[in-house]
């Protein structure tokens, strides 16, 4: 057996023009589009960097894990512990002794960034009633979810040793909030949540994306003299989504330029395109002591890709597969990738199917084609010929 490629049989075989890339003055950053998965941008993606308040996503994350499970109610009290209060930079102005009712504490802390909410909800959840307690439940629930370059120390993002979270760990959790609890997601578009009267100026979303009228509905800043400033982003455009984190940036000025032109570009610079239907046959396989000696190779779904908004209907391609492919197969069955190769982006694999059912050869047939390889064995050398069946396939 050998791994073949071929080129694909519809019209994929021209190259495609690469999108402009987006220079990034963040220090690090990722984009992704949401719909398609494909990743638009990587600076730095991976390396673990001091998150901020973009880290109270991950509060989040697990506040509504718990609403779910029914561990918190959004109309149930908390305690404000002496810890909470004692918390500074953006809070709630919470006090020792006061209960908050959760689904406050939640917009608190998207929409304010309350210190002192997050770690009111994280001393609440936490297995042993400490923010540090609940801290390493967040570490523990991120490896889980795949988040692998994240550490916590607290619940907020507040300057401590060892709470790190990598550009592409908060897009993977940006996307989790918004696949998992669309319910709660619309909280992260509110531009303003007036918790206390008596702080009346301290009611404003600090993301300087809501109401500019490109889609932006979510999802977090951040902003430590260690991190610089960051954002945490998304936004909807017709029918696609983008995710975008960035860090590092000099100003909050900074930041909300920069946000906005990645934005714009990651819009304006590409566009889903059909590449073929289900059931449109792409390339055909080789069968291995079947009735028929080949079968077809179609797609199991319609094909849309992301691509260049200069590239047309047309991106480089091809199929691979491990092959001959031994009969029987059946109609359904996955025998192959295709591979999508647009310049600039990431390789894109598409699963192709069996477009029909191929029986064992009788046999007769088997004999046949055991006889054609020794023949083809004694002509060309024992190392260039493909393997044949052992002798037990054949005179079944």
């Amino acid at each position: 057996m050998m791994i073949r490629t071929l080129a694909a049989a519809f019209a994929l075989i021209l190259t495609t023009l690469p999108a402009q890339a987006f220079d990034t003055k963040a220090s690090s950053a990722f984009v992704i589009d949401q719909t398609t998965g494909t990743v638009l941008l990587a600076k730095n993606a991976d390396q673990p960097l001091p998150p901020a308040s973009m880290s109270k996503l991950m509060t989040l994350y697990m506040a509504f894990e718990a609403l779910g499970d029914g561990r918190l109610t959004l109309n149930e009290e908390l305690p404000v512990s002496q810890h909470a209060m004692d918390y500074k930079g953006s809070t709630l102005f919470l006090k020792a002794g006061e209960r908050v009712p959760v689904e406050s504490l939640i917009r608190g802390i998207i929409v304010l960034s309350g210190n002192d909410a997050c770690a009111v909800i994280a001393e609440a959840l936490s297995p042993d009633g400490t923010e540090a307690g609940f801290a390493r439940l967040m570490t523990q629930r991120a490896v889980k979810m795949g988040m692998t370059n994240s550490t916590f120390a607290n619940s907020n993002g507040w300057p401590q040793a060892g709470h790190l979270m990598s550009m592409r760990d908060l897009a993977l959790l940006s996307n989790r909030l918004i696949t998992d609890f669309p319910q709660y997601y619309p909280l992260f578009a509110e531009k303003e949540y007036l918790f206390d009267p008596n702080e009346a100026s301290n009611r404003y979303n600090r993301n300087p994306l809501l109401g500019l009228g490109i889609g932006a509905d979510g999802l977090k800043t951040g902003h430590t003299q260690e991190a610089g400033y960051g954002l945490t982003g998304s936004a909807v455009q017709d029918d696609r989504r983008i995710i975008f984190v960035l860090s590092g940036m000099e100003t909050a000025n900074a930041r909300a330029e920069e946000a906005e032109a990645i934005v714009n570009w990651a819009f304006r610079q590409f566009a889903q395109r059909p590449l073929g239907k289900a059931g449109q046959r792409v390339a055909q396989a080789d069968v291995w002591m079947g009735e028929a000696a080949s079968v077809g190779l179609t797609l199991d779904a319609d094909l849309t890709v992301l691509l260049p908004i200069l590239a047309g209907d047309e991106v480089a391609a091809e199929v691979v597969y491990t092959g001959p492919v031994k009969a029987p197969v059946t109609q359904g069955d996955t025998l192959a990738e295709l591979v999508l190769k647009p310049e600039g982006l990431p390789e894109i694999r598409v699963p192709l199917v069996a477009e029909a059912s191929v029986a064992p050869a009788g046999f007769v047939a088997k004999v046949s084609a055991v006889a054609l390889i020794l023949l083809d064995r004694l002509n060309r050398g024992p190392e260039d010929a493909p393997e044949a069946a052992p002798a037990a396939e054949v005179a079944s």
